[in-house]
């Protein structure tokens, strides 16, 4: 290991399948060292973790980062959004953490969009209209399938919190990651206190909203991590405003992220308020906006499908005339919690290959339809490349098919594990007294080769429109169906 030219840093990313720590350079923006570790998710009913999991995932990724995480001055943790974690008194969990992609609450969702005005009314205030992913609609799931656990309950965190708190001693959370939850009102920038009494949520369970470049604390003596006490501790965010600071955005740079989720986001001035539910209006970690669209089917669903027609992710096949809608787990965009995959124009001549190049179009599709509602937010289109991160990021049918349904330029940064890339900028700018955006544009974490625009295949997009508006009713479970959510 060569000698660093500023002080270390540690960024965290805590995603729902892994934890991933990188030691940073504060001065070039280096990777000095990096660790991982995996955690599990129950597939079961719905999807939980339990947070202990994360923790040691945590501790064993800056373990594996060796010597140079003993050196560091700052740390910061970007984490999973939304997730629910609850802790009883001595702070251990009362049960496991429901994560952002169970989709049990979808009924609370909806009743809580019509007992507070209607989704208009939601936007306004709060700036999203909720669904089953969001925070408060996973208390609400609580409050009436456990009520035990919820009066055992003495303190409500996110995944970041849960680790920022763990790392500090501290109950802290920042406006990114709670305009995430349902009950931070993006109009005030604070909690809601009449959405928390109407899901039944004491403000005294909640942690402190920390502000952009304020500290959370300090590391505690922590015998499992190799940290020295007093290691300063930014206020860490949720795992796509961590990958917006990782990236260094700008207001209305477009980016697309291939994960687990798929997500579309840009940085914007105004704030967001869709009434339509498909753009969330979260806060950035920085002061903006982060107007943000997700799917719930992205890169697991088109690997699902490529393992049942037995060929390898990356042998598409174009010219087909299928249609994919590849909802397996529900659906968050379009809002169809109880859908399944659906697959439309099948012929003699269709290939394996030709079903593999329809579940990428299919997923594709509604992050390029919420793109342009992203981008309206500040009102200017942007002509900047549209930047593909994310797992998926890497693949040659991603990059074409993202590149081919969009007609626009499109830029790989070459930089990995953005989201702790994006940690590491916060963490640094504690030290530095910088904005983090500005941080990481220093390190020239975008940079990365462009492919040149195409045609956009305004064919492909009109029958895949066609197919989801014919095919509505057929996604909605029927009542007695035990997906259906009234």
């Amino acid at each position: 290991m060569t000698a660093a030219e500023g002080p270390l840093v540690v960024g965290v990313d805590s995603s729902t399948q892994s934890t991933k720590a990188v030691v940073v350079d504060a001065a070039t923006g280096r990777v000095v060292a990096s660790g991982q570790a995996p955690h599990t998710v129950s597939v079961g009913a719905g999807r939980e973790s339990d947070p202990e999991q994360w923790w040691q995932a945590l501790c064993a990724a800056v373990e594996a980062c060796g010597p140079a995480a003993r050196e560091a001055a700052a740390v910061s943790v970007g984490g999973q959004q939304h997730g629910l974690v609850t802790l009883d008194a001595q702070g251990r969990s009362v049960r496991p953490a429901l994560l952002w992609n169970d989709v049990r609450s979808a009924p609370q969702a909806e009743r809580l969009v019509s007992r507070l005005g209607g989704p208009k009314a939601w936007a306004e205030r709060v700036g999203s209209v909720p669904g089953a992913a969001f925070t408060a609609a996973k208390w609400a799931w609580l409050a009436e399938h456990e009520p035990d656990a919820v009066a055992a309950t003495a303190a409500v965190r996110l995944p970041h919190d849960y680790l920022t708190g763990r790392l500090t001693g501290e109950g802290t959370t920042d406006r990114a990651d709670a305009s995430g939850t349902g009950w931070w009102a993006a109009s005030t920038q604070a909690y809601d206190e009449e959405i928390l009494r109407l899901i039944g949520l004491d403000p005294a369970l909640l942690p402190r909203v920390v502000q952009p470049g304020e500290v959370a604390g300090t590391v505690l003596a922590l015998p499992e991590l190799p940290f020295t006490r007093g290691v300063l501790v930014a206020p860490g965010t949720g795992d796509n405003a961590a990958a917006a600071l990782g990236l260094g955005l700008r207001p209305g740079a477009p980016v697309l992220s291939l994960g687990t989720s798929g997500t579309v986001y840009a940085v914007a001035r105004q704030r967001p308020a869709d009434p339509t539910g498909t753009v969330a209006g979260f806060a950035d970690a920085r002061g903006d906006w982060l107007p943000l669209a997700c799917t719930l089917n992205c890169t697991l669903a088109v690997d699902r499908v490529a393992a049942l027609v037995g060929l390898d992710r990356e042998a598409v096949e174009s010219g087909g005339t299928a249609t994919l809608l590849p909802f397996l787990d529900g659906e968050r965009t379009p809002n169809l919690p109880g859908a399944s995959g659906l697959l439309h124009g099948l012929r003699h001549d269709t290939s394996p290959g030709h079903l593999l190049q329809a579940a990428y179009d299919g997923a594709v599709f509604a992050l390029l339809q919420a793109l342009d509602l992203v981008l309206a937010v500040d009102g200017e289109p942007s002509e900047e490349p549209l930047l593909l991160i994310g797992g998926g990021a890497r693949g040659r049918a991603w990059q074409e098919t993202v590149r081919r349904l969009s007609g626009r330029a499109v830029q790989i940064p070459q930089a990995g594990e953005l989201v702790a890339l994006g940690a590491a900028a916060q963490a640094a700018g504690l030290l530095t007294g910088e904005d983090p955006a500005a941080v990481a544009r220093r390190w020239g974490t975008a940079m990365g080769p462009v492919l040149e625009a195409v045609e956009r295949d305004e064919g492909t997009l009109a029958r895949i429109a066609a197919v989801l508006g014919d095919a509505t009713a057929l996604l909605t479970p029927p009542a007695d169906d035990p997906r259906h959510t009234p």
